[in-house]
């Protein structure tokens, strides 16, 4: 006998279900492939967590008021092992880190792995808040596909692998930036930005969203970013007086590429890694760097600013990330974490602009432009195997992705010879300029399509609006109309 109608209504399966479904086992099985990948290989190395811990051990246990005059002890320390890894960060870092020390090493490293994680899944979560996703079926089942689409970046598993903390800051400022103005209740929040404030107290790279809030009148959001940073400030001189004193006031913040490492190194993915390493020294490549940056700054503000004009506020707090990435004197290879919701919000577009009728022009087309987009993000930034590579096995990693094709400077050099004109980097040719500089080559042209895509947006005149950004796109990018049903 067929059901009838209400009792097929009653067993109908939730909107989202098998959206859901297919995201718990896509995540469970990547996070299956990691531990595999840890146990055969020992894939953990966890340097970062190490000079974070110690950091923290100094905050705890060496007093600055034993030792009188400019004595600090955080930036006199002589670094981490042979590496002469130091610790490079602000004394509120350190004081956040000195909290987390009190964990037994064990403890700390599950800790590590398990948060970065868990760091992964909420950012992406956040971003599919931003656009628009209310059900939360839908939402989690998006949520955990990305996280298995985007778990095997190289930025990723080398954030996991180093023990660090660029996954937490961006969880931190997508939740802090794409949250709404009014609660349930109706009230404001008026702490909006504080947490993007206090992100910046850790790195400093999170100051770059302080412009890009002024240039888009979000004044009360801008001054608490201000707010929340500088209470960071006041935090490092009352707990540190002689760390914070020689990081803010004697120029430590300025980033001394011979304490942060070789400027030119392979793993820095900067326009200023970059010019370091065509200009062959350091110093040669500081004058053309401030040029690049401040160009960079303002090509990558005014994308920001045109997008969020538009009514999507999402690709703009990314195009602001994106710009900091590349202005910054030091972006790491594991900074650029931020790609992984960049992966996810054009797969967003771009199975909208699939879903849309045949007879909305240019919308197939456009699709497959943005899954192409998509799936050369992670081509770009997998975390391949290191078999594919010889040099990358004697580096002793699992998965180094494409910046380590080829040789690369041993920082213990720089740590005890500084600059040297017979650095490899310095004498890339051919592809070698292409695969060891191929995470700024990418944010380059990132930065050109966001720019032409908030340009053409901005000269079809349509009006910014936070109710709007589907119906405004379909004009440029047919099909951003996804709803979350």
């Amino acid at each position: 006998m067929k059901p009838v109608a209400s009792e097929a209504r009653v067993t109908r399966r939730p909107p989202g279900t098998r959206l859901l479904r297919a995201g718990v086992i896509a995540f469970a099985a990547v996070v299956i492939s990691w531990l595999v990948v840890e146990v055969l290989n020992n894939a953990l190395s966890l340097v970062d967590l190490t000079v974070y811990r110690d950091g923290g051990l100094i905050v705890r246990h060496v007093r600055p008021y034993y030792n009188p005059g400019s004595y600090a002890p955080l930036y006199d320390w002589g670094g981490f092992s042979a590496l002469a890894l130091k610790f490079t960060y602000t004394p509120f870092a350190a004081i956040t880190f000195a909290v987390v020390s009190v964990l037994p090493w064990g403890a700390l490293v599950a800790s590590s792995v398990v948060v970065n994680m868990a760091a992964l899944v909420a950012a992406l979560w956040f971003t599919f808040g931003g656009l628009g996703y209310t059900d939360r079926r839908v939402r989690l089942g998006a949520t955990l596909l990305a996280a298995a689409a985007t778990f095997w970046l190289q930025p990723v598993v080398r954030t996991i692998y180093l023990g660090q903390i660029n996954l937490i800051l961006m969880a931190a400022i997508i939740w802090d930036l794409c949250q709404p103005d009014l609660r349930a209740n109706g009230r404001r929040r008026w702490w909006k930005g504080a947490l993007t404030g206090v992100a910046a107290g850790i790195k400093l790279v999170p100051l770059v969203f302080v412009p890009y809030l002024l240039i888009t009148r979000r004044f009360r959001e801008a001054a608490a970013t201000m707010a929340g940073f500088a209470v960071t400030v006041a935090a490092g001189f009352a707990v540190l007086p002689h760390d914070s004193s020689q990081w803010w006031l004697h120029g430590m913040f300025l980033a001394d590429g011979n304490r942060a490492g070789f400027m030119g190194w392979a793993g820095n993915q900067s326009l200023r890694a970059v010019i370091t390493r065509f200009a062959g020294s350091v110093a040669a490549g500081q004058d053309p760097w401030i040029a690049a940056a401040v160009v960079a700054l303002a090509l990558g503000l005014t994308a920001a600013y045109l997008l969020d004009r538009a009514g999507y506020p999402v690709p703009a707090l990314l195009a602001t990330a994106l710009t900091g990435l590349l202005a910054s004197p030091i972006s790491w290879d594991h900074h650029w974490v931020w790609i992984a919701p960049a992966v996810a919000v054009t797969g967003h577009y771009a199975l909208a602009a699939a879903r849309r009728p045949r007879q909305a022009g240019g919308a197939r087309r456009t699709a497959r432009l943005l899954w192409a987009l998509a799936a050369g993000m992670i081509f770009f930034f997998a975390a391949w195997p290191d078999a594919l590579w010889e040099n990358a096995r004697n580096l002793g990693n699992f998965s180094l992705g494409f910046l380590w094709a080829q040789s690369n400077t041993n920082p213990i050099k720089f740590a005890e010879y500084g600059d040297q004109p017979s650095y490899v980097e310095y004498h890339w040719h051919g592809f070698q300029l292409l695969w060891g500089n191929a995470y700024i080559l990418a944010g380059v042209i990132l930065l050109a399509i966001l720019l032409v895509l908030g340009w053409r947006l901005a000269r079809r005149g349509q009006a910014a609006s936070a109710a709007a950004p589907r119906e405004e796109l379909s004009a440029t990018l047919p099909g951003a109309g996804l709803s979350a049903r």
